[in-house]
């Protein structure tokens, strides 16, 4: 399921202690997932999820799979550690993924999530 999802929801702690959720785009890597800042429109470059990281170095990443009919839902959820590491960090995983990153990778920091958590549930 992780697999085929197209994209995932990056959940972070701000600095009051909420959860502050994000869409993504992501690879996983052996035990890894990684998401980037990319060229996609942001309000700013100082980027909350960032700054979340800096200071609380934890993440969650859920995926989701919805259909009309409900014995096809299901989801995952991994928490884990989260780190900030260099642009390009996790290019071809994500060049291979998505096909908008092959015709311009990120640029960006890369999001290095190293699970140590996981829980899903599925319908059938």
């Amino acid at each position: 399921m992780v697999d085929q999802a197209p994209r995932a929801v990056l959940t972070t702690i701000d600095d009051d202690g909420r959860p502050h959720a994000v869409p993504v785009c992501f690879a996983v890597s052996g035990s890894h997932i990684f998401t980037a800042i990319d060229h996609k429109p942001k309000t700013t470059t100082s980027l909350a999820r960032l700054r979340h990281i800096e200071a609380r170095p934890f993440a969650t990443v859920l995926v989701d799979r919805y259909d009309d009919d409900w014995s096809k839902l299901g989801w995952v959820m991994v928490r884990g550690r989260a780190r900030i590491d260099h642009p390009g960090a996790a290019g071809s995983e994500l060049e291979a993924r998505y096909r908008q990153y092959r015709e311009r990778p990120p640029e960006g920091p890369v999001i290095v999530i190293e699970p140590q958590r996981i829980s899903w549930w599925l319908a059938q």
